[in-house]
């Protein structure tokens, strides 16, 4: 069965995409869609600078999630986005980074759609593209890398995190790997068994695009320790490949 997805102007649920902190990185319809709400559900990593930015009329609900940390289900959350939207209000769903990159915003639309009820995803720039940018890592760079693949770096319920490892070592490729920090040893020793070089430049970056970002540049042989010892805390990404070099040219 075919899902059929429904985006118009006039929709009810707006899917927002708030970026990766810094309120400047906010696009202009994703603003307009904060004035013109009548309810917020936000996430955890939407920072304050961009929650303060809607009306104080505007009732906001928490839907905040940390990895094996729900405050409410996903589940939850779908369900009240529908439910909002039946009582006939303008609801923006707000989520930080992207909503279609590692952000179960395709979820939320799919339970939208089942409804029958109107939405439009308003895309964010995605922490993989804000934070590399901030900490002078581009993604891709010629001589360096060719591709770039995003990885979520743990999995639902506790499973097992595996990987196609064997496709991920390529070293003209750039890793960035997000919610990370829990499997980095995992990680660090599956790609070095797969082929990756041990001495591959790898970077941390925590709070990325914010005034509180710190950024640790090492190899991926030596990343669990360096993040170990930085003491990195989510939200945090990890970017893997040739391309972290660039960070000492750059910065």
């Amino acid at each position: 069965m075919t899902t059929s997805y429904t985006f118009n102007s006039n929709a009810t649920v707006f899917i927002v995409g708030a970026g990766p902190g810094d309120p400047g990185l906010l696009t202009l319809k994703a603003a307009k869609c904060l004035e013109s709400a009548d309810v917020v559900v936000y996430d955890r990593l939407v920072s304050d600078e961009i929650l303060a930015m809607i009306p104080n009329d505007v009732e906001k609900i928490f839907a905040g999630k940390a990895a094996r940390d729900h405050f409410m289900p996903q589940e939850k959350i779908n369900l009240t986005l529908v439910e909002l939207a039946q009582q006939n209000k303008n609801v923006v769903r707000l989520k930080g980074g992207d909503p279609f990159i590692f952000g179960r915003g395709s979820e939320e639309a799919e339970a939208l759609a089942k409804h029958d009820i109107k939405f439009e995803v308003v895309p964010g720039i995605t922490a993989s593209a804000g934070c590399g940018a901030y900490a002078g890592i581009p993604l891709t760079h010629r001589g360096l890398a060719s591709s770039v693949r995003f990885v979520t770096g743990h999995c639902q319920n506790g499973q097992h995190l595996d990987l196609n490892w064997q496709s991920l070592a390529d070293p003209d490729t750039t890793l960035v790997i997000y919610m990370g920090l829990i499997n980095i040893e995992k990680i660090s020793q599956e790609l070095i068994k797969a082929g990756l070089p041990a001495d591959t430049p790898a970077a941390g970056i925590e709070r990325g695009t914010t005034p509180d970002q710190r950024t640790i540049v090492t190899t991926l042989e030596q990343l669990p320790t360096s993040i170990c010892k930085a003491q990195l805390v989510a939200p945090s990404l990890l970017i893997i490949g040739r391309v972290v070099s660039m960070a000492e040219i750059i910065t």
